[in-house]
């Protein structure tokens, strides 16, 4: 109905264009006699008046067809360039053109100054009645075309404003290497229309067979509106044309007026999740920090550098980031000095387990909020270290959570993991016992305690996207470890909204559980990122199955089946029920524990069994080095 409604809209304002169109030629004769004879009416010859009227029906059947030609109704005259006001001047010229010869072969009397004065006031008339179009329609400023030199040839998705400010951008620049030649929109009363003098051929389902027939290089898909699910289904197809693919950003750039070629950016991974981007309602939650004195364990790593950002956007008191590695840590400080320089900003490098600075630092600079994000998380690499990954996993965590509660802290964020879920990894069963060592604390303090659980981030440090990537700048082969293994993927700005916004919900004890949305074959990724390319999966780069690693799952999980979970205000966000230990037997297994690990115990692993049950692992994965 809706695009019934839109077909007719379009087809009134044409023929409102058709009727004015023939109003103006008939006023633009009697004015050009007008002129001729200086504005007295009474001077003007009847013959000439005559001769101008039988001539009129064959004139105006004549211009309408050179006007139909010159598509002077199918142009949408809201985003028209001035490649459309060209063609309005052509095809006044021509039709004024074959009223000349038409009254000239019928011989008959007029004064040779009408047909050029005829041809002013019809120009005039046709630009007023299209700029009016334009007025009442909305509209961007007019666009100058571009001075050409060799470009890329392009197939535009989109035939709405943003569509036409790239267009008219691209036309207009000397600078820019593309020019449109073809554009594609679903709304079917936009086929045949013009656009800047550029057709829309089609929909969608157009994409392949137009793609070849224009001789397309590069894809540019300019709808910001668009859903993520139909963005999916329409970068799928154009995937199959071998194109290079540019996307406009968003909603947020057309609001702004900052649709620009320049704004374009290359496709990305996250744009073929197909699902709505996750929203958290930050500003209307953040008050928890502001003011406050926030402290970020592993604020130079993925997850950690972007709580960083996000808290900085909401005024803390001060902010300290704690991490190891001097050079993540330097970058982020850079970072913040530049974007928030009025933030109060301390980095300080020190490791989690140094439990002698921990406590000077937590007496020097007393957090109200703290987030744990700091840990070792490559699964092949700490299952050839197990002692590691517990020091400084469990103990890291049991040595902030400890001072935090014992300084006062109002709450702790622990950043946990879904493979913390019927583990069958060190780094799993880790961060399984970190969300234990956060319950036990929360029974022993008054600091709320809570934890945060989540899959895969893409572009995280060490993630397969960024592997990825390389492995395809380097020619191949892209290595997935199994055809069928899969994982729950969310872009990292994603994923931190919600952790700050958990943290908010948090009263003491809980395990927040983000919902990842559907999962995604790991092989499918491959496939897409090798297209996004614009190269071919098997030909151009070659996928090697290279076998599970050590510890690794063919899925993961956020939940397992004993844990019920709670809905909360975010759909996107439940409260997990895992299984807790008695707080006795805890302590002693914790001891116990930190024995193993400190001692080099080669039977770690069993001592970390007894404390996750479900922990399962090769018995050769025993054998440390």
């Amino acid at each position: 109905m809706k695009k019934l409604k839109t077909i007719i809209q379009r087809k009134k304002w044409n023929m409102i264009l058709g009727i004015s169109d023939i109003i103006m030629m008939i006023i633009a004769s009697y004015l050009a006699l007008l002129t001729r004879f200086e504005f007295y009416p009474s001077q003007i010859a009847s013959i000439f008046l005559k001769n101008a009227a039988k001539y009129m029906p064959l004139n105006l059947f004549c211009s309408i067809v050179i006007f139909m030609a010159y598509r002077l109704y199918s142009t949408q005259w809201k985003y028209a360039g001035v490649s459309d006001f060209i063609n309005v001047v052509k095809a006044a010229v021509i039709a004024a053109a074959f009223q000349l010869i038409g009254i000239y072969m019928l011989q008959w009397e007029i004064p040779r100054s009408y047909y050029f004065l005829y041809l002013v006031y019809l120009l005039l008339g046709m630009f007023f009645i299209r700029l009016l179009v334009r007025l009442i329609q909305g509209s961007e400023p007019l666009k100058v075309n571009d001075i050409g030199k060799k470009k890329v040839p392009v197939m535009l998705i989109g035939a709405g404003e943003a569509g036409s400010i790239i267009l008219n951008e691209i036309k207009k620049s000397t600078y820019v290497t593309k020019t449109i030649r073809c554009i594609i929109d679903d709304d079917p009363a936009k086929k045949g229309t013009y656009l800047s003098g550029i057709p829309v051929v089609g929909n969608r389902n157009t994409i392949l067979r137009n793609a070849v027939k224009f001789d397309v290089e590069e894809i540019i898909l300019a709808i910001p509106t668009i859903e993520p699910k139909d963005r999916k289904d329409i970068l799928e197809i154009c995937k199959q044309t071998g194109c290079r693919l540019s996307i406009l950003p968003g909603l947020y750039q057309l609001i702004n007026s900052e649709v620009t070629v320049s704004a374009l950016r290359e496709v990305e991974i996250e744009d073929l999740l197909g699902r709505e981007p996750v929203k958290a309602n930050l500003p209307s939650i953040m008050s928890y920090v502001k003011d406050r004195v926030v402290f970020v364990t592993g604020g130079g790593g993925s997850i950690g550098s972007e709580i960083c950002r996000q808290i900085a956007r909401y005024q803390p008191k001060k902010l300290v980031i704690i991490d190891n590695y001097e050079n993540n840590a330097y970058e982020i400080q850079m970072e913040l000095k530049r974007t928030h320089p009025e933030l109060d900003l301390k980095v300080l490098i020190v490791s989690v387990q140094n439990h002698l600075r921990i406590h000077n630092i937590f007496e020097d600079y007393k957090p109200d909020i703290v987030f744990h994000a700091a840990a070792h998380k490559h699964v092949p690499l700490m299952e050839d270290s197990p002692h590691d990954a517990i020091k400084n996993n469990v103990f890291g965590t049991f040595n902030i959570a400890k001072e935090a509660g014992m300084s006062g802290v109002k709450r702790m964020v622990l950043i946990s993991t879904d493979k913390a879920v019927r583990p069958t990894n060190i780094m799993g069963a880790s961060k399984r016992i970190c969300e234990m060592v956060i319950q036990y604390m929360n029974s022993l303090y008054d600091t709320e305690y809570v934890a945060v659980r989540f899959g895969n981030v893409l572009g995280s440090n060490g993630s397969v996207v960024p592997l990825f990537k390389k492995q395809i700048a380097n020619g191949g082969p892209v290595t997935v470890t199994h055809p069928e293994i899969i994982r729950y993927f969310m872009t990292i700005p994603e994923a931190v909204s919600l952790v700050l916004e958990a943290g908010a919900y948090a009263e003491g004890g809980e395990i927040f559980i983000l919902d990842m949305g559907e999962p995604v074959k790991i092989l499918d990724l491959a496939k897409n990122m090798i297209r996004l390319s614009g190269l071919t999966p098997g030909e151009d780069i070659e996928i090697q199955f290279t076998g599970l690693r050590p510890g690794e799952k063919l899925y993961e999980e956020l939940l397992i089946d004993e844990e019920n979970k709670k809905e909360t205000k975010n759909k996107r966000i439940f409260i997990g029920s895992p299984r807790m230990m008695e707080t006795e037997q805890f302590s002693e297994l914790i001891a116990e524990l930190d024995h193993a690990a400190f001692s080099e115990d080669p039977n770690i692993r069993e001592v970390v069994k007894r404390l996750v049950p479900e922990y399962t692992y090769k018995q050769t994965n025993q054998q440390t080095k």
